[in-house]
């Protein structure tokens, strides 16, 4: 019975992934050459490119926050996207990002078959995120590569992913709006590194993620009292 359950589940997938290429399809034809696509302007400085470069992949530490964040400014541009892997993902919470609903497609369960589920995506949608069940095995995650470079997609994983053209990383969080014991949480500071095989030093940004209009902005310090705070600036 739980088998059975598991292959209709699947294949409602695969007929729902079949439905949505037929639909972008039609209203998105991709061009020859595509240089980047583009992310918020504050996170911009940790890609040569400026933004995410067709047919690479990148590995994500597990944040909500920073994924809506990389997927926001393509998404607002016209790119679709597909999330797999995610039964959680905040619809609400993403548009504060800037993703636009429309242009979303998530496929929360593929359980084992998401290594399916990524290669179909890739084949339609500029930008493709998962969480994998299970880790990727280089080979795995070569062949995988492989047909992001082919169908010249983006992937964002959440997690290791070998070979990754970037990897990124979250340190040094810090909240603000907590006065002496009282107060409301309004942003987040957090310092965000990407290493990869493009960039020959690690390159780093603070931002405020989330910031208090609930997306993402850079932080600058400023001094008060000779100390230092962060002073948001809008993107």
């Amino acid at each position: 019975m739980v088998m059975a359950l598991a292959r209709s589940e699947v294949s409602a997938q695969a007929a729902e992934v079949a439905r949505l290429r037929a639909q972008i399809g039609s209203m998105q034809r991709r061009t020859a050459v595509v240089d980047a696509l583009p992310v918020h302007d504050p996170l911009a400085p940790l890609f040569p490119e400026g933004g995410l470069r067709p047919g690479s992949s990148y590995a994500l530490p597990d944040s909500a926050s920073l994924l809506l964040a990389l997927i926001g400014a393509a998404s607002r541009d016209g790119s679709w996207c597909a999330v797999i892997g995610m039964p959680h993902l905040s619809a609400e919470a993403a548009e504060g990002y800037g993703v636009d609903p429309a242009r979303l497609a998530l496929i929360p369960r593929p359980a084992e078959r998401w290594r399916q589920a990524v290669a179909t995506a890739s084949e339609v949608f500029p930008l493709v995120a998962v969480r994998p069940s299970s880790p990727a095995a280089p080979a795995e995650a070569a062949r995988i590569d492989a047909r992001l470079r082919e169908n010249g997609s983006c992937l964002l994983a959440v997690g290791s992913w070998p070979g990754a053209s970037a990897s990124l990383a979250m340190a040094a969080p810090e909240w603000q709006g907590l006065g002496r014991g009282h107060g409301l949480l309004s942003s987040r500071a957090v310092t965000i590194q990407a290493t990869g095989r493009r960039a020959p030093r690690p390159r780093s940004v603070r931002v405020l993620l989330p910031g208090a209009s609930g997306g993402v902005e850079s932080a600058t310090p400023r001094r008060v009292d000779g100390r230092a705070h962060l002073r948001a600036v809008p993107a």
